[in-house]
Formats: C-alpha cells, structure tokens, sequence
C-alpha cells in the first residue's frame, strides 16, 4: 500500500509503503515513521548520490530535534517528479560529523 503526502513545500511530493513506515516507527532504532521524515526536506540537510541503479540519494537532516539519515529515489508520473522513500535510520557519529562538514 502506497501514500501520498504533499510536502512542507508546495512543490514536493513523496510517496512511501505505509506497512514499512509502521515498522520504522515501532524500531526503537528508527523510531519515526517516513510521514515525519518528510521534514528533513524543510531544513538545510546534506544530500549525495549513490551509484546504485535505481538511483537512490542519501539525505541526512532534522526531525524533530534529532539528525536521521533517509535514502529516496526520485521517481516521475503524470503529475511530475516526487520523492519515493526507501528507508531512514537515526543518523551514526560519523553520519553526524558529515552533515556538520558540509552543511
């Protein structure tokens, strides 16, 4: 099952598997589901590419006071490009150390 959510910006859109996001939020090693991941994309955050095929890009930001690391794939249908959610995880020291290198 896949879910639509307008971002904290008018021209972001995600979409995500809402069983997987249910599961993150019930880890206590992730703890947040992808609903409130989306705010990571409302701050400054450090993002990068990965050589994976499809190409997915690691971003590393806040949510809720605390720095998470989420990959996505930019994805494209009718109505144009949106951000499909893979996974996120909260963000390791040397996650951290990034982020305040490059951000």
């Amino acid at each position: 099952m896949w879910l639509w959510y307008k971002s904290y910006t008018s021209h972001m859109r995600f979409q995500f598997d809402a069983r997987k996001s249910k599961r993150l939020r019930a880890n206590p090693k992730r703890g947040i589901g992808f609903e409130d991941a989306q705010e990571i994309f409302s701050h400054p955050y450090y993002l990068d590419q990965r050589s994976d095929f499809p190409e997915q890009y690691p971003a590393i930001g806040w949510v809720g006071g605390r720095l998470y690391s989420l990959i996505f794939e930019v994805r494209h249908d009718s109505e144009g490009e949106y951000h499909h959610l893979v996974t996120l995880w909260k963000s390791t020291n040397e996650e951290r150390k990034l982020y305040e290198e490059q951000t």
